[in-house]
């Protein structure tokens, strides 16, 4: 049986690690807030954030196509080096997606040329396997927004991966902070982002990791989730999303209420106020 570890993940000092720093970036609904168009794209396009862990199956092609409002939450980003010698590109670390993908100098759209853009002809290591595949991000009113993808979805991670770091696994630490202090860490798990001890849990489905959770209360009292239920551990997102239920039953308990723009908003004067909500997860 695989494990998964929670907590804001870490690192063995004898082990071979690589720490990728993630600086936290405005999200895509915060983007389209600012501009005055989030209420307009709401209602264009049938926002379900579920939908990404529940597509529909087709027939194998080449041909892949990504719904945009999937990534409409994420905010933490890194860079990585491709090709060689390296060219750098900011990318989502995705636990929810299995795709890595950048532009190439072949894309002359505006949302590639803003964007640094692959070049084969530079990297010595550039194999070509002769086939064309087309992923296709489904909205194309947003011209100047593009998003890499680099995805880190179950299972972790390929022989050649294992090749060049001590242990099979990676951990993820999110900062609170609007820029800097979270970092993404392959190979182990460093001990300052966290104390006392580990908790490991058991990936209940292969696929995604995805997790058994026990309870989510409030106050001792069950608000979701009372007798236990799946969970997804996915890093390409801010948003915790769930069943239509229970979640308008969390929002009714914490007093929340609809903004403008549609979305369920807690008054910042009120969170210091707040009961914790606490995950039972063993």
């Amino acid at each position: 049986m695989k494990w998964l570890l929670l907590l804001g993940l870490v690192a063995l000092s004898e082990c071979i690690m690589y720490k990728v720093p993630l600086i936290r970036k405005k999200s895509l609904r915060r983007t389209l807030s600012e501009r005055g168009l989030l209420k307009d794209f709401l209602k264009k396009h049938n926002l379900n954030p579920a939908r990404k862990y529940f597509p529909q199956w087709k027939a194998p092609t080449l041909v892949d196509e990504q719904p945009l409002e999937n990534y409409l939450d994420m905010e933490y980003f890194g860079t990585i080096g491709i090709g060689t010698p390296a060219q750098d590109f900011t990318v989502l670390f995705d636990t929810g997606s299995s795709n890595l993908w950048v532009p190439s100098v072949y894309c002359s759209s505006l949302a590639c040329t803003n964007h640094n853009r692959f070049n084969p002809e530079d990297s010595s290591t550039y194999q070509s396997t002769s086939e064309t595949v087309s992923i296709t991000y489904g909205i194309s009113s947003l011209p100047d927004i593009v998003f890499t993808i680099n995805g880190v979805q179950y299972p972790v991670p390929p022989s050649a991966y294992i090749l060049l770091v001590s242990q099979d696994l990676f951990s993820v630490y999110l900062s609170a902070d609007d820029q800097s202090g979270s970092v993404v860490i392959f190979g182990g798990i460093d001990s300052s982002y966290y104390t006392g001890s580990l908790n490991w849990v058991p990936v209940t489905v292969e696929g995604y990791w995805q997790i058994t959770v026990d309870s989510i209360t409030m106050n001792g009292e069950a608000i979701a989730c009372a007798e236990g239920c799946q969970a997804i551990v996915d890093t390409g997102t801010s948003l915790l999303t769930g069943p239509t239920s229970p979640i308008a039953n969390i929002q009714s308990d914490i007093g929340a209420s609809e903004n403008s723009d549609g979305d369920m908003v807690v008054s910042c004067s009120a969170i210091s106020s707040l009961p914790d909500i606490v995950f039972t997860i063993h």
